[in-house]
């Protein structure tokens, strides 16, 4: 662990909810960042204890049903000491590569933000092919913040998942990435998907309703194939054949069917909503 002068000059803030079993290797391995803020959803297991323990800010967060949510709510409350913002989940761990590029990607005045990138982690088994997310979730904390939706009638989520950060700047990409393993199990992965497939579904409709409609290239793309009812298919197709996924043996068959799968909750969520409607 470094003093706290050749500490890296930024503040990590970890959204958790009941991430006992995650949380212990995430705070393990920020030993050189300066800044480790906890927001905690009122947890009912260990994940308190486990902030302190680690020497970590722990901070309670409560949500009223409204704007703004956990990471906006964050960076509009927090005391964050660094020029710079790196969101990372409880079960998102730090390489030693990722640290590095890190250290000298702060040192630059050229970005505002960052897209970073992710090795998964699923079923236990590390996959080196197949698609692989990437987030916004490295940038100055004066560069901006989460899109803000209209959604407190019907969103169940209280942190952003899906909505992507609006930053005023040039963005860069890093090359190193983060490894991404949920040690929870399938059943809270499953369990986890179906609310996010809700929320997406009821994004979609509210997204085709408005008038205003701000997207990214990709939310555009996205919604373009839910529309055509053809998104499970594209997404199986790229992961498992184009992105070589076929080549993480049974573990990228099931990861592309399993993520194919979600976009089929998403259209029949879709579809169930509009005709209840």
């Amino acid at each position: 662990m470094l003093s706290k002068l050749n500490k890296i000059p930024i503040t990590v803030i970890v959204p958790a909810k009941n991430e006992e079993l995650n949380l212990p290797k995430c705070l393990s391995l920020l030993g050189d960042l300066d800044q480790i803020i906890v927001v905690d959803s009122i947890s009912s297991d260990q994940t308190p204890q486990i902030t302190v323990e680690y020497g970590a800010e722990l901070v309670n967060f409560n949500w009223d049903g409204k704007f703004p949510k956990k990471r906006n709510w964050a960076l509009r409350n927090l005391l964050i000491k660094n020029d710079w913002v790196l969101f990372l989940d409880a079960d998102e761990y730090l390489t030693n590569d990722f640290i590095k590029e890190l250290r000298d990607a702060l040192k630059t005045t050229e970005y505002q933000g960052y897209w970073l990138r992710y090795t998964v982690y699923f079923m236990g088994k590390r996959l080196k092919f197949g698609d692989a997310p990437d987030k916004l979730a490295l940038f100055r904390k004066t560069a901006g913040e989460y899109e803000r939706i209209d959604e407190d009638t019907w969103s169940r989520l209280d942190m952003e998942v899906h909505e992507h950060p609006i930053l005023s700047g040039k963005i860069g990409r890093f090359k190193s990435r983060i490894d991404h393993n949920d040690f929870k199990g399938m059943e809270k992965y499953l369990e986890r998907h179906d609310a996010y497939s809700t929320w997406e579904a009821k994004r979609y409709i509210q997204t085709i309703q408005s008038q205003d409609k701000i997207l990214t290239q990709r939310q555009k793309i996205k919604y373009a194939l839910i529309k055509w009812h053809i998104a499970p298919f594209i997404f199986f197709i790229g992961s498992y054949f184009l992105k070589f996924g076929f080549l993480d043996g049974k573990y990228g068959l099931l990861y592309a069917w399993y993520k194919a799968k979600y976009f089929n909750q998403i259209q029949q969520k879709i579809k169930n909503f509009q005709n209840n409607k």
